[in-house]
């Protein structure tokens, strides 16, 4: 069992930020939200209705997911955002681009958005196919973003060009963030720490965690990663 007696309840509009140990079960929540898992008690429900009761594929169409490792295809650039909404024009494509901090880059290729990206995306630096990922969630303009260690394998340079795209492209929707780096989800209207049980022990904001001193799980959380950043 990944996750016990978990109880979690985000409002419209907010971002909400997962805080736990390595395993504690954050990313299984992002796959209970898309239905990619069950759960065995208990429902996942959307505007107060169990996604269950959903069409599959238009629950997911108002979903947009961005991993560690962004999955791009061998196509261009073009195609690999394009990916993202059905009939895209030229200038939405562009648009989501520049909100990911990614057309500078493009335009400066010889072959811009015709640029091919190589199987998986091995024609790209780590930044760059993140910021294509980011683009293409962004063309697909969900309700519902979920954010999973998105800038966590990048370098300090990349990995702030995707944060400034993220806290852009978080206004007016509904966010889940995933990040093992405390420093990148401050802002967030509230943090849930879970347990090694899946279980939320607090809540609040980063402040309201921190002012609880030595009691709070998080208080503790921001203090290993303090040490381990000072080794």
């Amino acid at each position: 069992m990944v996750l016990m007696s978990l109880s979690l309840s985000i409002n419209a509009g907010e971002v909400a930020a997962l805080v736990g140990q390595s395993g504690s079960g954050k990313s299984t929540i992002f796959r209970m939200i898309e239905r990619f898992y069950e759960p065995s008690k208990g429902s996942v429900k959307v505007e107060g209705v169990d996604i269950k009761n959903y069409n599959l594929r238009a629950l997911r169409s108002h979903i947009a997911w961005v991993g560690q490792e962004p999955a791009l295809f061998a196509g261009t650039i073009h195609e690999n955002i394009a990916y993202g909404k059905e009939n895209a024009t030229e200038a939405e494509i562009i648009e989501a681009a520049t909100l990911a901090n990614a057309h500078e880059f493009i335009s400066s290729m010889k072959d811009g958005y015709e640029t091919y990206c190589g199987e998986g995306g091995m024609q790209l630096s780590g930044g760059q196919k993140q910021r294509l990922a980011l683009s293409r969630a962004i063309l697909k303009n969900p309700s519902i973003f979920l954010l999973d260690e998105a800038a966590s394998a990048l370098d300090t340079k990349s990995e702030n060009l995707v944060r400034d795209a993220l806290e852009k492209t978080m206004v007016g929707r509904t966010c889940l963030v995933v990040a093992h780096r405390l420093s990148t989800i401050q802002k967030s209207n509230k943090i849930p720490v879970i347990d090694n049980y899946g279980r939320v022990v607090e809540e609040g904001s980063h402040d309201e965690l921190l002012a609880k001193g030595e009691r709070s799980a998080y208080f503790s959380l921001v203090q290993l990663q303090h040490q381990a950043a000072m080794k």
